[in-house]
């Protein structure tokens, strides 16, 4: 079934049980969107969101911001901003590791991009310890039962269209530790074949370890139709021995959403995911930055329902070191 006819199709069973906006507080003046999930540190709540003014996208920060209320967050003062987009956070041998994309400009025009990586005990205190391939973004961790790490890559460009027809692959490997993680190891993680139809692109945002064994993935997948680029939540199961995927289903569009403006017109269907955590009544928060402006919340199903549950604490937990 083609992308367009499965958002259709979705969009007509779709159940949607509570649909909310983000309001980020200390901020005023720019926008906050494309957060990664709330993780709990110290017994409270945080977020990190990428802000920015309205008008500009070379100027990205990522910044931390605490729970204050429901669907309410602030900044937290006297922390660290990272010249970072679209920030991810995991939990990796009971360190947090945080992530990002790193824009790098010359004389006012894009140079290139990757994935930064920093990691710690302290959420005041995280250093940088590696960086990902030239031109890759949406590079993920997930910690395995026997506390392996495995690694999701993102590449995308012509030379994947021209290979694979798709604009963009998801590739998955195995590590040992934090300490192997390199642009090299990335780059080469085996490909996981026909996630993507032709033209469409997408990625791994977040990652779970499972009761069956296997990897739950929680990501975005993309096609452009009439000057719009639409991007979705979707979902999608990962078998690590074999490499092999199956499950994929969108599990939120743009339209599940609270109503709200957009950075640019291309955008008005851009949902970007962040990931899911799970709730009390079994069902599942699953958070967006939405038209490249803002951030969002939605209830759905919890979709690994066939494969058990998240191992892992579905809100990553940093003890006290």
């Amino acid at each position: 079934m083609h992308l367009i006819e499965q958002r259709q199709h979705f969009e007509a069973n779709k159940h949607i049980y509570e649909s909310a906006r983000l309001v980020f507080r200390g901020v005023e003046g720019f926008d906050v969107y494309n957060p990664s999930v709330p993780f709990e540190w110290r017994g409270k709540r945080y977020i990190y969101g990428r802000v920015e003014r309205r008008h500009e996208w070379a100027r990205s920060w990522v910044r931390l911001f605490s729970e204050s209320g429901p669907d309410e967050w602030t900044v937290v003062p006297d922390t660290m901003i990272y010249q970072l987009e679209d920030p991810y956070i995991s939990v990796i041998g009971k360190q947090l590791v945080l992530g990002g994309t790193h824009v790098r400009y010359s004389q006012g025009k894009l140079d290139t991009f990757y994935g930064y990586f920093y990691k710690g005990h302290d959420l005041n205190d995280l250093f940088y310890f590696t960086t990902g391939p030239d031109k890759m973004k949406d590079i993920r961790l997930v910690e395995l039962q026997d506390g392996r790490i495995g690694v999701f890559s993102r590449p995308r460009g012509e030379d994947v269209r021209q290979a694979f027809g798709s604009e963009s692959l998801v590739g998955f490997t195995i590590i040992d530790s934090l300490s192997d993680l390199s642009p090299g190891v990335i780059e080469n993680a085996p490909y996981i074949r026909g996630l993507f139809q032709a033209d469409e692109w997408g990625g791994c945002n977040q990652a779970y370890w499972l009761q069956s064994g296997k990897i739950g993935v929680i990501g975005h997948i993309c096609y452009a139709q009439g000057g719009t680029s639409t991007y979705m939540n979707m979902a999608f199961v990962l078998d690590p021995q074999t490499n092999q995927f199956s499950d994929l289903t969108i599990i939120g569009t743009r339209a599940c959403y609270p109503d709200g403006p957009a950075k640019q017109a291309h955008l008005t269907d851009c949902a970007f995911t962040a990931g899911i955590e799970m709730r009390p009544d079994g069902k599942a928060n699953l958070y967006s930055g939405i038209g490249d402006t803002e951030a969002a919340r939605i209830v759905i199903d919890y979709p690994f329902e066939k494969e058990g549950a998240i191992v892992t604490k579905h809100i990553p937990y940093l003890p006290l070191p």
